[in-house]
């Protein structure tokens, strides 16, 4: 036996305005949003004359007509279904109609009846109007009453009414049926909504759920990229001289820290939760500081890396961190899709109220009926026949999640600009074009410097540290980096134990992770703040939580400094730089 076919679903739409009985649907404000061809006939009109107005705006009294009352007993007719939710039939009514704009007023009689469509919960949200035009009944009716009845005449006038009564009563019993039949239909489309709800609701769900495991990724993998990180610091000082495989180590450990951040970001914008902060800031500083931390990888593989940036300085209102990734998202795609001798240039121009940031390089392009998609999440451009050979296996496009480009085009829209692409064809290399509003004034001078990675901060005594973290080997890379620079460091593997620890001796700074297992750290901030000699205590918080929130959550809980892992030793530096030992 063979399974049984569901059948397809109706077209309500093709359904409703099939029908032979003039009909018109209202919202819950009385405004006519949809009506059957059957109506427009009778009414006279178009849909473009009655969408979005009211029947009785539409076809008002007759203002020669003292005594009209059409407008007044519909519209009592209509606010009684809306009130009470229950069908109103109304009495044959008198509503004339007017002939087209400006024209004379023709007798016509009506029989309506108005019926609410509810909602799961019983509240009107709409009301059909079916009505029935009985004028020809009404003046049959008239004519047979004036004539005799003895006469021939006055018999064929009662034979004539009698039919129409007969076929007004059988028309009534179809607009019975009509509504209810659309009132099965409003019933499954109510089932349908219920079950798109139900969907939408599912799906939401599901997305939650992933947010929630990309960001729980997202932090876990912080833990053993900062231990890594601490690591490389650790060698680096052990090997003054250098050694080649520091360099892939560090590139490597960079790399995986960019992509971390960008599955976070692209989750984050992906729901509309990516935010900035912005700041008056020169741009040149941005690019210049970008493009000096990259310049090694470029020089690495064989790239050159060309800047050209203005004399003069280019002021915008942007977020600093956000900017440096933009920029350094399309760095990396230029450095990805271009063999070693390829060159990337950026450059920087200011004109007419508004900043170009372009990145072009020589490398295998891209189809130029694919530059859209170039944005969207997880989409890399492809390459083609013999352009493509060199970048993979058989020509495939280069590794990486294909988040980048798509967070350009988030950042630069937070900022009020935009991103375009462009390439003439495969092997013929690319330009990203970045466009930001220009700020009328300059940024102030005297900003914050961009710390590089082999300055250190002099001058500052050495001090007591605590580090409460539960990843053992990264507190350990911690205690020996800060004991090479003189400090004395306690270690402490629990929430519990920090406190205790903080206790027992005297403590000037502490470095304290947020996720711990027993105690978080927001709430050790709230006690260590308590603490007797809190006043000579400065408190760091260092966490894989990254989001601007995060870091005033920790402000609010007391601590000084919120530092994203992983921590290189210049930020850990930097940040404990010219915070002395107090008596």
């Amino acid at each position: 036996m063979s399974p049984r076919r569901t059948p397809h679903p109706p077209d309500y739409q093709r359904l409703f305005e099939a029908l032979p009985i003039p009909m018109l649907v209202l919202d819950a404000s009385l405004v006519m949003i949809a009506m059957n061809d059957a109506y427009l006939r009778v009414a006279g009109a178009t849909r473009e004359e009655l969408l979005g107005r009211t029947p009785m705006a539409a076809f008002p009294d007759n203002p020669d007509d003292p005594a009209a009352t059409g407008v007044r007993n519909l519209t009592r007719s209509l606010h009684a279904v809306l009130d009470t939710g229950r069908p109103d039939t109304m009495a044959l009514q008198r509503y004339d109609v007017q002939t087209g704009p400006g024209g004379a007023f023709e007798e016509r009689y009506w029989s309506p009846v108005n019926v609410p469509l509810l909602d799961s919960e019983g509240r009107v949200t709409y009301v059909l109007h079916r009505v029935e035009e009985v004028t020809e009944f009404v003046r049959l009716r008239g004519e047979g009453d004036r004539a005799s009845a003895e006469t021939r005449a006055g018999a064929e006038l009662r034979t004539q009414v009698g039919r129409l009564e007969a076929d007004l009563i059988a028309r009534a019993a179809e607009v019975q049926d009509a509504n209810q039949r659309l009132h099965d239909v409003i019933a499954e489309l109510a089932e349908v909504n219920t079950e798109l709800s139900t969907a939408t609701t599912a799906l939401r769900e599901q997305q939650q759920a992933k947010d929630r495991f990309i960001a729980t990724l997202s932090h876990e993998l912080r833990n053993p990229l900062a231990a890594i990180r601490a690591a490389l610091d650790l060698l680096s000082l052990d090997l003054p001289g250098g050694h080649p495989a520091l360099g892939v180590l560090d590139r490597q450990a960079a790399a995986l820290v960019r992509m971390t951040d960008d599955l976070l970001d692209s989750s984050r914008a992906h729901t509309g939760r990516l935010t900035i902060v912005r700041q008056p800031l020169d741009l040149r500083e941005v690019v210049q500081s970008v493009t000096a931390d990259l310049r090694p990888d470029f020089t690495q593989g064989e790239r050159t890396l060309a800047v050209a940036t203005p004399q003069e300085p280019v002021p915008v209102d942007g977020d600093r961190v956000r900017l440096a990734q933009l920029l350094g998202n399309l760095l990396s795609n230029a450095f990805a899709y271009t063999r070693p001798g390829a060159t990337v240039t950026v450059s920087l121009t200011a004109t007419a109220g508004q900043v170009l940031l372009a990145v072009r390089d020589n490398g295998m392009g891209f189809d130029p009926a694919g530059t859209e998609h170039l944005f969207d999440v997880f989409a890399r451009a492809l390459p083609s026949g013999p352009a493509g050979a060199g970048f993979g296996p058989e020509g495939a496009a280069p590794g990486g999640l294909g988040l980048g480009l798509g967070l350009v085009r988030s950042v630069a829209e937070l900022h009020g600009g935009s991103v375009s692409a462009h390439s003439e064809g495969p092997g013929t290399g690319a330009e990203f074009r970045v466009r930001l509003p220009l700020r009328t004034a300059p940024p102030p001078e005297g900003g914050q410097p961009v710390r590089g990675a082999g300055e250190q901060a002099a001058g500052r005594a050495p001090l007591r540290v605590l580090v409460i973290e539960d990843n053992a080997d990264l507190a350990a890379s911690y205690q020996d980096l800060l004991e090479r620079q003189g400090n004395q460091v306690a270690l402490a593997h629990t929430g519990r134990a920090g406190l205790a620890a903080a206790q027992e001796r005297p403590v000037d700074l502490v470095l304290c992770d947020i996720g711990l297992p027993d105690l978080g750290g927001h709430e050790i901030a709230r006690r260590l703040r308590r603490h007797p000699r809190r006043d000579r205590m400065r408190l760091i918080a260092v966490s894989g939580l990254s989001q601007q929130a995060d870091r005033e959550r920790s402000l609010r809980a007391g601590f000084d400094a919120h530092l994203v892992k992983p921590v290189t030793r210049a930020e850990l530096e930097a940040a404990l730089a010219g915070w002395d030992r107090r008596p």
